[in-house]
C-alpha cells in the first residue's frame, strides 16, 4: 500500500497528540508500517500543534510535506486555514468548527478571519465540518473534541469499528472510556 498522510493541527491543550497516538496504534495494529512525529511551538500557551502520522507498506520518513497530506484533520479552524499548504490535490479535511483567538485577535492587532469553511470550500477543497465541541459536551467532557474528530475520521478508513475501539481502550485511561466511546460514536455518527 502507498504511504498514507495525515496531519493534524490545532492549539495546545486540544488533545492533537493523544489523537496522534490513537491512530499510530490503530494503523500498527492493522498491520502498517507507521511514523508519528511532533512539531509544536508553545503548546502550552496556546499556541500551534502539528502532528504528522504516516502509515503504509513502509514509512521512511515521520515528516509530510507540503502538498502531501491526504488528510489534515483540524481542531480549530484557523489552524485549518494554516495547515491548507499541506494537503494534496484530491486530500480531505476533517475538521471543528471552533474559533480559538490567537494573539494578535486577543490584543486587537488583527480580526479572525470571518466564513473560513465557506472560503475553503470555495476552492473547491473537500472540507467535512462539524462544532465538535458540542458534540464532546454532549459525551460529557468538552475535552473529547478529539476523539469527536477522530469518530469523523473513521468514516474515511475501511478500518472495523472494533478496531478503532480498540485502540481507543489501549489509550484512554478506564475511567475516561466511558466519555471518550460516546464522543467516537457522536462523531462517527454525525450527519
Amino acid at each position: 500500500m502507498k504511504t498514507k498522510n495525515i496531519i493534524i493541527v490545532g492549539v495546545g491543550g486540544q488533545g492533537s497528540l493523544l489523537a496522534s497516538k490513537i491512530l499510530g496504534h490503530l494503523f500498527v495494529n492493522e498491520g502498517f508500517d507507521v511514523k508519528v512525529s511532533e512539531v509544536h511551538g508553545m503548546s502550552q500557551r496556546g499556541g500551534s500543534v502539528i502532528t504528522y502520522v504516516r502509515f503504509g507498506d513502509k514509512v521512511y520518513s515521520p515528516i509530510v510535506d507540503r502538498g502531501q497530506a491526504d488528510f489534515i484533520v483540524s481542531f480549530e479552524l484557523l489552524e485549518t486555514a494554516r495547515a491548507l499548504p499541506f494537503l494534496k490535490i484530491g486530500g480531505q479535511i476533517v475538521t471543528n468548527t471552533q474559533q480559538i483567538d490567537p494573539m494578535p485577535v486577543i490584543t486587537g492587532a488583527a480580526t479572525y478571519p470571518e466564513n473560513l469553511v465557506e472560503k475553503i470550500r470555495a476552492k473547491g477543497i473537500k472540507i467535512d465540518a462539524m462544532d465538535c465541541l458540542s458534540l464532546a459536551k454532549q459525551s460529557g467532557s468538552p475535552k473529547a473534541v478529539n476523539i469527536v474528530l477522530l469518530g469523523r475520521l473513521s468514516h474515511y478508513f475501511d478500518i472495523p469499528e472494533t478496531s478503532w475501539q480498540n485502540s481507543l481502550k489501549a489509550n484512554v485511561p478506564q475511567k475516561f472510556l466511558d466519555i471518550n466511546q460516546r464522543a467516537f460514536a457522536l462523531g462517527k455518527q454525525f450527519v
